[in-house]
């Protein structure tokens, strides 16, 4: 028994030991409540609004045996997949667009495992509402029919809208676009649509109408943000037509006439009445109210009025009278009616035009002579037309108009009644030119005012005018440009001017004369206008170039204009160059330049323009340059000191003799030379001593420059001499005062 005891005790050790080694417990999800985002997903709620891609919730969990835990996700078959989960991570994000609307909740499988066992829960997510939604019409757009008489206040319609979200956002209330401008009103809340008190509809004004209702939400998030959804549509409101409107005429003020030629049964006139119910018209019926005096009737269907006696039985001019139209129902009795007016006037028949009267008789043609530029305001006199109209009334009114080239001449009367004489003035005294119209040529036209035919008369008035001198002579030109060369014989031609005087006659002979101080060497000829020089003038151009005077046109009677003209003496080359001397001596520094001279006479450019050239150089012709432009001489650019210049020339003596062109661009051109005489030293002696060595050829200006010095050595000798006689005849006295002082005061023994 001992050995089976030692035998179970290992037995029994490795059962318990192989026993709790295989125990292996499930893995298990977190439960951190509904409102925690990380666990198992039990009663997790989701908006509808989430962007799919985010990330919504983390699965999490455990292993008793501390085993790493993977993480899965899955829907019922057939179910749409809404997320994903990281299984390592247990992260679910959002792959799929979520809408409460359509699934307002989401069965989800959800499981862990440690690789052994796996534990799977289902759960459900809750898609709670966004505003996402716009209200949605259940009746709307549509048709109704009103009667007009539909009493203000009334429900007319009750529109109907919902919206699919929740809270807030699936309330709907209710709006009239544009509220102020239509008679009708709807309950915000109830969708009830009323005629606004005080409101109602009138078939004749408007037939229908056109309401445009908006359903708008409560508001809600959508996206975090606070959102307002609406929708609108349009109500048709057709209105219906009631029969409460009176007839009424068209077409009024209404007015007829009996003319002397009417007979009884003459058609006056006819007045049209319509039912104002359109949409349900019933017939009209005419008749007289009053003012007819027996005299007239009308056609009661037809409403027309004739005559029922001859004209001159008629006892008044005017008659006024009231024609009722009233509406008959269908039973045939009168119902309501409308009143109006028909004024009938008694006319005399207008068979007679105006007509134009002359002093013989009538005359549709009038003829004038007279000086043009008549004073404004004045009345043509010659002319004595009358016009007339033998009807009577408003038959024998008419109208006056003068037609006619602009407005030079105005008519008077413009209205007439019957007759009246006809008078003519000057408006635009300036436009009654000669010079443009030698006649004109107007029409007078009296024309009715007031009647159906409008009958009209015309008559031609003819003016033919004559000339008077009213014009100045004009130049073509307010100025005249000339050239002349200089040196051009007497009596040369300079410029022809022109002026033309529209006058006629001899109002329109020009003549010409010259005068200002430009004139004294010009003379014109006074007919033709052609400015030529005095036959013993002389133009130089270098002594004056320019010339202005006034040229003057003149006709018979002493009117003028003037005209400047301006005459450019033309520059000849006529001066060749010429130096100040024809020997010129020089002293060149080495490096220095020296420069020559010559002037031309010439006015103007090329002729006065010079160019310098070096014709001939000794002893050597090869050592010097010239500007052409400002004729500076100078030593070639390789010539530094004196002796280069000594081993060139093989000579001390630096002493050069140049021949100078000075020649002028003119054509033909001019030219002339000078001798010049060039001492050379070096550059680094001075310029004082430079000018000391140039006067060894100059002994004049040598004995001024010794008489110079003399007199200023003897002035100074005499000013420092008196200068120390004074100051000694000072001392002198200075002593004789010192010594009578010493004798004064000496005392007395």
């Amino acid at each position: 028994m001992k050995n089976v005891k030692i035998l179970h005790l290992p037995l029994l050790f490795v059962f318990v030991h192989a026993s709790v080694a295989l125990a292996d417990f499930a893995p298990y999800f977190y439960d951190n409540g509904p409102y925690s985002h990380n666990g198992n997903l039990a009663l997790f709620s989701l908006s509808e609004d989430t962007a799919v891609g985010t990330l919504i919730y983390c699965l999490n969990g455990t292993d008793p045996e501390g085993q790493e835990v993977r993480y899965g996700l899955s829907f019922d078959p057939g179910s749409k997949e809404y997320f994903t989960v990281d299984p390592i991570s247990g992260n679910i994000t959002l792959v799929e667009k979520l809408d409460r609307e359509k699934q307002d909740s989401i069965d989800v499988l959800v499981s862990i495992t440690d690789g052994k066992s796996k534990v799977v829960e289902r759960v459900t997510i809750f898609v709670m509402d966004a505003n996402d939604e716009k209200p949605e019409f259940e009746n709307m757009p549509a048709f109704i029919d009103v009667v007009e008489t539909t009493d203000s206040g009334s429900s007319i319609y009750k529109v109907e809208a919902v919206d699919r979200d929740t809270g807030s956002g699936g309330s709907v209330t209710f709006y009239l676009q544009n509220p102020q401008s239509t008679v009708f009103a709807i309950d915000r809340y109830s969708g009830v649509l009323r005629i606004k008190p005080g409101e109602t509809l009138d078939y004749e004004k408007t037939k229908t109408h056109f309401v445009t209702v908006i359903a708008k939400d409560g508001g809600g998030n959508f996206n975090g943000k606070e959102q307002f959804l609406s929708s609108s549509a349009t109500l048709t409101i057709n209105v219906i037509d009631a029969q409460d409107t009176p007839p009424s005429f068209t077409g009024t003020p209404y007015f007829g006439y009996v003319y002397e030629i009417s007979v009884p049964g003459s058609e006056i006139f006819t007045v049209v009445a319509k039912d104002g119910d359109v949409g349900n018209p019933n017939p009209v019926h005419y008749s007289f109210d009053d003012g007819d005096d027996g005299v007239f009737s009308i056609n009661k269907t037809s409403g027309c009025i004739t005559l029922t006696t001859l004209p001159i039985y008629l006892k008044r001019e005017i008659f006024n009278i009231k024609v009722r139209a009233s509406e008959v129902s269908p039973e045939g009795t009168l119902m309501d009616y409308g009143v109006t007016t028909v004024v009938i006037r008694v006319v005399d028949l207008n068979n007679n035009p105006p007509t134009f009267y002359g002093e013989n008789g009538p005359q549709n043609m009038f003829e004038l002579t007279m000086y043009e530029h008549p004073p404004e305001g004045e009345i043509l006199r010659s002319l004595k037309i009358t016009v007339n109209d033998s009807d009577q009334g408003a038959n024998a009114k008419f109208n006056l108009r003068l037609i006619g080239p602009g407005r030079m001449l105005r008519v008077v009367p413009q209205t007439v009644l019957n007759e009246a004489q006809v008078t003519i003035l000057v408006e635009d005294s300036a436009a009654m030119d000669y010079e443009k119209h030698h006649f004109l040529t107007y029409k007078l036209l009296a024309v009715e005012i007031d009647t159906p035919e409008r009958f009209s008369a015309t008559a031609d008035i003819v003016i033919h005018l004559l000339d008077t001198n009213d014009n100045a002579p004009k130049f073509s030109s307010d100025y005249y440009i000339a050239r002349i060369p200089e040196n051009s014989p007497g009596g040369s031609n300079v410029v022809s001017v022109t002026a033309a005087d529209p006058d006629s006659g001899p109002w329109g002979e020009v003549k010409y004369s010259i005068y200002g101080s430009g004139a004294d060497l010009f003379l014109i000829q006074s007919e033709s206008g052609i400015i030529y020089t005095q036959p013993w003038a002389s133009l130089d151009a270098e002594v004056r170039s320019k010339y202005n005077f006034y040229v003057k046109a003149e006709d018979a009677e002493g009117k003028y204009s003037l005209a400047e003209v301006f005459v450019t003496v033309l520059d000849l080359n006529d001066h060749p160059p010429a130096f100040n001397d024809n020997f010129l001596e020089k002293t060149m520094v080495i490096g220095a330049p020296v420069k020559i001279e010559a002037i031309d006479d010439d006015a103007e450019i090329p002729n006065n323009v010079i160019e310098y050239a070096i014709m001939k150089a000794e002893p050597d012709n090869n050592i010097f340059d010239i500007n052409a432009d400002t004729g500076e001489i100078m030593l070639k650019s390789y010539i530094k000191s004196m002796a280069i210049i000594q081993n060139i020339t093989k000579q001390r003596d630096c002493t050069w003799s140049l021949v100078v062109q000075a020649r002028d661009r003119g054509q033909p051109s001019f030219s002339t030379t000078a001798v010049v005489k060039i001492d050379i030293t070096e550059a680094i002696k001075s310029r004082f001593f430079s000018y000391f060595l140039g006067l060894r050829k100059r002994p004049g200006a040598v004995f001024g420059i010794c008489l110079t010095i003399v007199t200023f050595a003897i002035s100074l000798t005499i000013f420092i001499s008196t200068l120390i006689y004074w100051n000694s005849v000072k001392k002198s006295r200075v002593q004789s005062q010192g010594k009578i002082r010493k004798i004064i005061r000496r005392p007395v023994p």
